[in-house]
């Protein structure tokens, strides 16, 4: 997510402490190290071609930190300017306008209904269900990523950013989801009335992959089948889809004194028949290309193109197009879904924007457009298989 928020307001500034915490239920400082992924981990800090790989690193205090020399936190001078002189330019549509007159914004077009899961075979088809929540049907599975659906990002719902693109569908118009994949704590990916939705509807049967440190507050809200991986760690589901805790650069944090207690990452997984990237929540940083040797090519990867302006406070937290473009060839996927974007106002960039930069960035590389698309919140496209391509 991006510090434009209330809530990111204060993570960024914490001295101010207004992020208000205490309804909802709170993360151990120590990260739990207990239900981690059965299928163990790659050779310490390389891979199986001998290359070195990056692995997650703490400071002295226990906390999570970001590796790379890519990562810069945004200075004092840059927030407060962020705060009080740049120009917001995000012009989001008034409330009560008609969607039908927004025709090159996402609109709704259908409700998910359990009749069209499973019909994919060894194809998979994707839907976007807006921000960064993607459901994903692949080898014989359904995954759900980084769910959100409700109205605000925020531990309440009376304040903090609202959606002004609302769900496609609700959890009960899901069809039976396998696997939820988390990809760090803040609170447009990790969202506490989701969560609960889903862990009523589909319990003790749900798997929920999550970074390490935050199996306990997984616990806590209910969960029963929680799976908590470091980078490069895997576990299968359920023997025949490798689920891998990847790397991305970022941070976390829900409550003024938990800044990074808990990882954040990315999630490869790989099937017999697929293999899918979900880039979560990242600035750019050569762990992509890690990624890439190791897992590539994906059939399909799910990467940020929103909340980037501007550059001097968004850099390292959040990709802007023409860097997603670079994931895409750093991972080699053959195609990719472009998310975190046309959801919530997070930044300052016109909220239909993302998309015609991706175009131009897909275009200066010398890349086909349609290998890095765009859908309206609720349209599927199915790739593979007999049924390539096109809406649901």
């Amino acid at each position: 997510m991006g510090p434009t928020s209330w809530f990111g307001f204060s993570a960024l500034l914490p001295g101010l402490g207004f992020q208000l915490y205490f309804l909802e239920p709170r993360t151990p400082n120590t990260p739990s190290l207990n239900h981690r992924g059965t299928g163990g981990t790659f050779g310490e800090g390389q891979d199986v071609k001998g290359e070195v790989i990056t692995r997650s690193t703490r400071e002295k205090n226990g906390r999570f930190t970001n590796p790379w020399p890519t990562w810069h936190y945004p200075s004092s001078a840059s927030l407060l300017r962020f705060y009080l002189l740049d120009k917001d330019h995000s012009n989001l549509p008034p409330a009560g306008i008609s969607r039908s007159t927004l025709l090159t914004g996402p609109v709704y077009i259908y409700n998910m209904t359990p009749q069209v899961s499973g019909t994919v075979g060894s194809g998979l088809r994707v839907t976007w269900l807006g921000h960064a929540s993607v459901l994903v049907e692949m080898d014989g599975l359904v995954i759900l990523t980084d769910p959100i659906f409700s109205q605000r990002a925020s531990p309440f719902q009376f304040m903090g950013p609202k959606r002004f693109r609302g769900p496609p569908c609700t959890v009960d118009q899901l069809p039976k989801v396998d696997a939820v994949l988390i990809s760090h704590t803040h609170y447009d990916h990790l969202d506490v009335g989701s969560v609960s939705s889903l862990n009523k509807r589909f319990g003790a049967e749900l798997r929920w992959f999550v970074p390490l440190g935050l199996q306990g507050w997984m616990q806590s809200c209910g969960c029963k089948n929680v799976i908590e991986l470091d980078w490069w760690e895997e576990s299968c589901v359920p023997d025949k889809v490798m689920f891998v805790f990847t790397p991305a650069q970022h941070w976390c944090k829900r409550t003024p004194t938990d800044d990074n207690r808990v990882l954040w990452g990315s999630w490869s997984v790989l099937g017999p028949c697929n293999r899918f990237f979900f880039a979560g929540d990242t600035g750019y940083c050569s762990s992509f290309q890690e990624i890439g040797r190791r897992f590539g090519p994906f059939d399909l990867a799910a990467i940020s193109i929103g909340a980037y302006l501007p550059r001097d406070v968004m850099k390292s937290l959040h990709v802007d197009p023409e860097e997603a473009v670079e994931i895409h060839k750093d991972v080699k996927a053959k195609h990719s879904l472009a998310i975190h974007w046309g959801t919530f106002a997070l930044a300052h960039e016109f909220y239909l924007e993302p998309p015609v930069r991706l175009r131009e960035a897909m275009e200066k590389n010398g890349l086909n457009v349609e290998h890095f698309f765009v859908l309206n919140h609720g349209e599927s496209r199915v790739m593979g298989g007999e049924r390539e391509g096109g809406g649901v």
